[in-house]
């Protein structure tokens, strides 16, 4: 028998909740890469313009699918639509979020790991000198390719956000929301403090905060807007998961707006906190992925090693934070297919979370064991890791994107959007009529350009 739906009990849980979704490893490891890879400020410049003119709409637009519906998000679209092409929508999110959580975990066992490293020092008494990069690519190499310790920490990271998934929506995500978002943004405070007194803070700044608009093409155009995507945790069901559990009160569009003005802190702050390190230990902002797990520990030894508690306190902040924000992503991607799961097949919510969370450590061991002995295993030229990450994040996001914004913007009835989204007509929001022209017009055309860039069909 199905339980009875829950609700979040505040605001505030509300917002720390669709903000935990959002922020995550897209925010503190992806967005600097990025950030690096596209020229700093320039890059951050676009990545805000798509936030305000795209990220903001589409994230309002799911708001309006799960709470109009009040259901999981594969059931939510078939309230509003009797196509069965319409109707099936909200199952690229379950299937999405499903594959997602499952390469995602893979990685946090390896940010959980580095936490472990941090706290127990091992990553501040390799020595310091030039030869602490190639150091630490070893002890990231060795770590991530064993065909046992990954996969350990792996399965200790989902069995925290099970934990949380199984004690329901207030007990669980709002609560553990409640507590770890205050703890994140407080780490990113402490840790932007000491990053400010680095030696290469000035010139890590500058990088971080002047643009040099040369560097901009139309490739580093194209990753700003797909890393708004990403960042916001859009078109994967998270969102439109979480607005089913909202009151009728909840202002959908001004919370849009307070989450993606949180998300978008974080990133920056993650940039503060990282290129300062980054320049004073002389290395490439270019590092690629490799970043966060071999140029930073070498940058941090670098830039404070001079003083060890400092250096001792900033490592094992910064895992801890990254596992934070870790821990909340997940735990809104495990809970949109233990939504449906659960109302759709009418079983307990511990039952249907218990499911979720086999089937993605199976997944997650041939993600993980992909990186090592399983690596010369490939399909389409990809290692399983590589081919659940392409398939989610190039391919099913995109264009679930594309049909998100075509179908609220042209199929849902205009009066039933405006009327949901200002509750009623008792909130007088303009920016509903803007929402609704992006939703038409900019957002399809912007979501199919970055969906034939990522198919490499279009050459700039």
């Amino acid at each position: 028998m199905t339980e009875k739906r829950a609700r979040f009990g505040s605001r505030f849980g509300i917002i720390m909740a669709a903000a935990g979704s959002a922020v995550g490893l897209g925010n503190i490891w992806r967005f600097p890469v990025e950030t690096g890879n596209n020229g700093g400020a320039a890059f951050i410049l676009i990545y805000l313009i798509s936030v305000v003119i795209l990220g903001i709409p589409l994230m309002a637009a799911e708001f309006f699918v799960g709470r109009h519906a009040r259901s999981n998000t594969a059931t939510a679209y078939r309230t509003l639509s009797k196509s069965p092409f319409w109707g099936n929508l909200g199952f690229f999110g379950v299937i999405g979020a499903t594959l997602i959580m499952s390469y995602y975990i893979v990685v946090a066992g390896w940010v959980l790991k580095y936490m472990v490293l941090s706290a127990e020092g091992l990553l501040t008494t390799v020595g310091k000198g030039q030869e602490t990069t190639t150091v630490f690519e070893g002890i990231f190499n060795r770590f991530s390719t064993d065909p046992v310790n990954p996969i350990i920490y792996m399965v200790l990271f989902i069995i925290i956000c099970h934990i949380s998934i199984v004690m329901g929506v207030q007990k669980g995500i709002e609560k553990f929301s409640k507590i770890f978002m205050p703890v994140l943004f407080a780490i990113l405070i402490v840790l932007t403090i000491f990053s400010l007194f680095a030696p290469g803070a000035a010139e890590g700044l500058s990088f971080l905060f002047h643009p040099d608009f040369s560097k901009l093409n139309s490739k580093s155009i194209l990753c700003a807007v797909g890393q708004s995507f990403y960042s916001l945790s859009l078109c994967m069901g998270c969102l439109c998961t979480y607005a089913s559990y909202f009151g009728k009160d909840v202002n959908m569009v001004k919370s849009a707006i307070s989450i993606s003005i949180i998300d978008s802190f974080v990133a920056i702050m993650a940039g503060m906190i990282i290129f300062p390190a980054v320049f004073s230990a002389n290395i490439d902002p270019q590092a690629g992925p490799s970043l966060v797990f071999i140029a930073l520990p070498s940058a941090f030894l670098q830039a404070f090693g001079e003083w060890p508690i400092i250096c001792y306190m900033v490592g094992v902040l910064f895992y801890a934070l990254l596992v934070l924000a870790t821990l909340t992503s997940a735990i809104s991607l495990h809970e949109v297919p233990t939504a449906y799961i659960s109302e759709s097949w009418h079983i307990k919510r511990s039952y249907a979370a218990t499911i979720v969370t086999v089937v993605c450590i199976i997944f997650g061991i041939f993600c993980s064991l992909s990186m090592g002995i399983m690596g010369e295993i490939k399909l389409f030229d990809k290692t399983i890791f590589d081919l659940f990450d392409y398939t989610t994040t190039t391919l099913m996001l995109p264009l679930s994107g594309i049909l998100i914004t075509i179908f609220i913007g042209w199929k849902v009835k205009r009066s039933l959007f405006v009327d949901e989204l200002t509750n009623h007509g008792t909130i007088k929001s303009s920016i509903v009529t803007f929402i609704l022209f992006v939703l038409r017009y900019i957002a399809p055309f912007a979501l199919v350009i970055t969906f034939l860039n990522g198919l490499g069909l279009l050459d700039f």
